[in-house]
């Protein structure tokens, strides 16, 4: 592992450099591995197309598997998707920042390309200290586990940077991560609200807080 590409982002006051390398990483298009409170992710910036590809090609996956987005807080979601439900909202006041996506309309006016998405987004804001600092000043990214397709989740940034090399220019190291367990998914866009992967937040958890269904994943 090269020591330009690894950075040290294990304390926040002296995590500053490695920060700043990755902000500028993503400004240029450039690819950045990440900590999140899952696993180790691989990150672009979400409206840049080239970075997009860049990211499913260091993955070897095709379009038609395109990436989540990660956003630094709640505030963005009506930025980014559109006819938001009320039961989302509360699903995201319950459950953001952690380990829940939702699958929504994405407004069509923005100007990115993720892959096939057919108009969909699905949208997360993670619960981990390294990945919401570096929103903050990214702004959302598309971001998907650390791994090439086929391949494990990386757990600690030497896993990842195994598998992804100098496919990815900056590698931010905030220490293993807590893995295990992927986000629940809800999908939002249809008339109700369905659980499409089971994952660190359980159906029962959901229906506490919003009508939600069990699709085939959430059975």
């Amino acid at each position: 592992m090269t020591a330009d590409a690894v950075l040290d982002a294990t304390d926040p006051a002296t995590w500053g450099p490695a920060l700043d390398a990755a902000v500028h990483t993503v400004s240029r298009g450039g690819l950045v591995v990440l900590p999140t409170d899952t696993v180790y992710g691989i990150g672009a910036d979400a409206f840049t197309p080239p970075a997009v590809n860049a990211l499913l090609a260091a993955k070897g996956r095709g379009r038609q598997m395109p990436p989540p987005v990660l956003m630094p807080d709640v505030r963005t979601l009506d930025g980014l998707a559109m006819g938001v439900p009320a039961a989302v909202r509360d699903l995201a006041e319950a459950f953001w920042p952690g380990g829940l996506t939702v699958i929504l309309v994405a407004q069509p006016s923005l100007a990115w390309d993720l892959g096939e998405t057919h108009g969909t987004v699905a949208l997360r804001v993670p619960d981990h200290p390294v990945a919401l600092a570096l929103l903050q000043r990214t702004g959302p990214m598309a971001v998907s586990s650390a791994n090439r397709t086929g391949r494990p989740s990386a757990l600690e940034v030497g896993e990842a940077y195994e598998q992804l090399g100098d496919r990815v220019q900056t590698y931010l190291d905030g220490g293993r991560t807590p893995g295990q367990v992927a986000s629940t998914i809800v999908d939002a866009t249809g008339d109700e609200l369905r659980v499409v992967r089971q994952g660190a937040i359980s159906l029962e958890r959901l229906r506490e807080v919003a009508p939600v269904v069990a699709g085939d994943a959430g059975r």
